[in-house]
């Protein structure tokens, strides 16, 4: 049996990352959909000690130590990728730590040879432009970027709701991820290119031209 392949979306907040998990999701169709963001988010909801402390980071722009991240994606792969299933990983690795674990694991799986490693890659200036002025469904939690026709939505399109700004998108927050990946994520991004393992994506692109780029890097 022919074996699925793997996607790790790496990139600056605000990228596109989530759009084009979407897109990679339509295409391949049987891909197992994880972002850390949300499992940090499910986290936070929880009624814990642990669940306290990561709300609070989240609300900061911060982001939890290196092995609670791992243990809550190796967790979730573990307990529900199947073996005809790809894994389609958004928002990790964000430190080399956790890609050598990634490697690790990957080796682990018998899937390390066929993994893209994928770079959704904007400037700076560009992602603080967006994560300022994209927007939130309130009734059904849609995220709304800052690009494209979607910056002349006034509700929602898929289900008329109010859009705002999401909670977690201060000047602080936003400031503070992206310090995280100029001092942390750029490392990965070079974990990776030394071992020309990674696909660099222009993401300054519309939507529609930046998954093209991603299909032609991986076919």
């Amino acid at each position: 049996m022919e074996k699925s392949l793997n996607f790790v979306l790496i990139g600056r907040s605000g990228s596109g990352k989530g759009t084009q998990a979407k897109l990679l999701m339509k295409e391949f169709q049987n891909l197992y959909y994880i972002s850390t963001g949300d499992l940090f988010r499910n986290l936070a909801k929880a009624n814990s000690d642990m669940a306290e402390k990561v709300k609070k980071l989240l609300e900061e722009g911060g982001l939890p130590p290196d092995d609670l991240a791992t243990s809550l994606w190796i967790h979730e792969i573990s307990h529900n990728v199947k073996k005809d299933q790809g894994i389609l990983a958004d928002g990790f690795p964000r430190r080399v730590a956790e890609a050598e674990n990634l490697d690790q694991f990957l080796e682990f799986l018998e899937r390390k040879e066929q993994t893209f490693f994928l770079l959704i890659d904007i400037s700076n200036e560009e992602a603080y432009n967006r994560l300022t002025k994209r927007r939130i469904c309130e009734k059904c939690g849609r995220l709304i970027p800052w690009v494209g026709a979607f910056k002349e939505l006034k509700v929602c399109d898929k289900c008329g709701g109010e859009l705002l700004t999401r909670p977690d998108d201060t000047h602080e927050a936003i400031n503070n991820r992206l310090n995280f990946y100029e001092e942390n994520v750029s490392r990965v991004v070079e974990y990776y290119e030394k071992q020309d393992r990674l696909k660099r994506i222009n993401g300054e692109q519309p939507i529609e031209d930046v998954f093209k780029e991603i299909l032609s890097a991986i076919k």
